[in-house]
């Protein structure tokens, strides 16, 4: 198959597009920045673009059998209005411009990614593909995302929303982020560490995009999530473990609240079973969090 991904050069996108090439596919990338070079390989084709922006790189869309939309700006930041901004734009207007540039009649699949923030703060609630929307602002985010890739289906593609939970894998991403404040000591729960905390495998998220891709029934949201689900504070607890590490030091309620709305997000969690992976009969490598996180830190 010939498979564009947008977001090509990130975390995750390497990982999948490594697997997809290991697979015999024909795979091209969209990176924002000419620095982050993927490995050269005969079947690999990188295209640097500003997807928010119109331009040639959609004319490479009509050419594609499937399409991986995993471009955004990272969250992880203090959310002024014009990060906000970037976040959003990233988001929305990458999709757009990607569904515009595919033909009428299409036949091709996408796998456009949404996250679990989907669902707003979910408390005690199971949160499964059928849940509604939050209404803080990724719940936002994530529903104007999805609407936008929802509209090639009316051009004919088959439509896969992946809703991500935190992505742990080697090399890169949340993990990446965590593990110096842990190996310092200072790792520990956010507030009260009840919220759920939503998580995946990085491997099960690139096998699943790969179920999928073979699954011609499967359509919709999917929540990308490991089936054992944990709160913050077990979390935190099995990583200090894996690292050997203490996990007691907390970060306070209040101390979040001064990081604004960004803060205040890392308190809220959502309990969101992959119901829809379950239903369509994948199976998970790493269900379990002990063993997810030895893999990734010693194996």
């Amino acid at each position: 198959m010939k498979i564009l991904i947008t977001g090509g050069t990130g975390f995750v996108g390497s990982a999948v597009s490594r697997r997809l090439l290991e697979s015999g596919h024909e795979v091209t990338v969209i990176g924002s920045s000419a620095r982050r070079q993927p490995t050269l390989h005969p079947l690999l084709t990188h295209v640097v673009a500003d997807t928010t922006r119109t331009g040639d790189w959609q004319r490479l869309v009509p050419e594609q059998d499937a399409l991986i939309n995993l471009t955004g700006r990272s969250v992880f930041s203090l959310w002024t209005e014009r990060r906000k901004q970037a976040i959003y734009n990233s988001r929305i207007l990458t999709t757009r411009n990607l569904v515009a540039a595919l033909p009428e009649a299409t036949e091709a699949v996408l796998f456009s990614t949404s996250a679990a923030g989907y669902y707003g703060d979910g408390g005690e609630t199971i949160k499964d593909e059928t849940s509604g929307p939050g209404s803080d602002f990724l719940a936002r985010v994530c529903r104007d995302w999805e609407a936008e890739a929802g509209k090639a289906a009316g051009k004919g593609a088959r439509v896969a929303l992946m809703r991500l939970g935190v992505i742990l894998g080697k090399g890169g991403g949340a993990m990446a982020a965590m593990r110096t404040p842990f190996l310092l000591g200072l790792g520990g729960p956010i507030g009260s560490g009840q919220q759920w905390f939503p998580w995946m495998h990085l491997d099960d998220l690139v096998n699943a995009m790969l179920f999928l891709l073979s699954a011609e029934e499967c359509s919709g949201p999917f929540n990308c999530t490991a089936p054992h689900l944990v709160r913050q504070k077990e979390f935190a607890r099995q990583l200090g473990a894996a690292l050997h590490r203490p996990a007691c030091l907390p970060a306070p309620a209040f101390a979040m609240g001064l990081l604004g709305e960004f803060g205040c997000s890392l308190l809220k969690g959502q309990k969101a079973p992959p119901q829809g992976l379950i239903n369509s009969g994948y199976l998970f490598t790493n269900p379990d969090l002990p063993a997810a996180l030895e893999e990734i830190i010693n194996g």
